[in-house]
């Protein structure tokens, strides 16, 4: 395994990889934001209150699910005592609370809770990950952040390319990031003017999956109910009518 300390880094790193499991080290192993290790790092040393018996994760994010999935849900980045502490993308955390109980109402998911790595949690005909693999303080990754990571989410998308039929972006993040990964994975120059941003807007063009957006399962989202569980349904429904499911 080869520490990505660099753009270049994580350029070669991920081009090299050449399954999900030597990915998933290798993103596992990433050094390259200094603002973001240092901030995942901070975080998984004082630790949230309810939380000082746990021994944080505090590294990168991995991607979760099949390697032969239809379905792919792209997220914007780990949340700080979510993912950051559990190893688990959108586990331990309010966001996974809702998106895992959405994803097993849909058949996605053999349960509604995601709390631990060791959960016995597994997705159906699903692959999650995110744009940006480590936490970002206030949820917010800088733009160099998030180029220096997205040869990451690059070639997990070209190790699922043979099955993957839909890709629901969570948040206008994820839709904005979903462009230059599509144009870099299947070659397809993006529309111009881009596609807005919606919950539950669609967009098929030849010859590269299927995009869906669904507003992000935030807490922000989800208490304010501008996303609530059905909406959450119809997404998902969605999703898995246009992959054949």
């Amino acid at each position: 395994m080869s520490n990505a300390r660099t753009r270049e880094d994580v350029v070669r790193c991920a081009a090299g990889a050449a399954s999900l499991g030597v990915l998933d080290e290798e993103i596992s192993d990433c050094f390259a934001c200094p603002r973001l290790v240092a901030w995942r790092e901070e975080v998984a040393a004082t630790k949230r209150a309810s939380f000082r018996s746990w021994d944080y994760w505090g590294r990168p994010v991995p991607g979760f699910g099949n390697a032969d999935a239809e379905i792919a849900i792209l997220g914007l980045a780990p949340a700080a005592h979510g993912g950051n502490r559990t190893g688990r993308i959108f586990t331990g955390d309010r966001s996974g609370d809702v998106l895992f109980a959405a994803l097993h109402r849909a058949g996605l998911a053999n349960q509604p809770t995601s709390v631990s790595i060791d959960d016995g949690l597994a997705l159906r005909h699903l692959r999650i990950f995110s744009a940006v693999r480590c936490a970002p303080p206030d949820n917010k990754p800088l733009p160099d952040e998030r180029d220096t990571c997205a040869p990451w989410a690059e070639r997990e998308l070209s190790l699922i390319r043979p099955t993957l039929r839909v890709v629901v972006a969570l948040g206008a993040f994820a839709w904005q990031a979903w462009w230059p990964a599509m144009r870099a994975v299947y070659g397809v120059r993006p529309p111009v003017p881009r596609p807005k941003f919606g919950h539950g807007a669609h967009v098929s063009l030849p010859g590269v999956p299927d995009l869906l957006g669904c507003f992000h399962v935030s807490q922000q989202n989800t208490f304010t109910g501008k996303l609530t569980p059905a909406m959450l349904d119809d997404v998902f429904a969605r999703a898995k009518e246009l992959a054949g499911l």
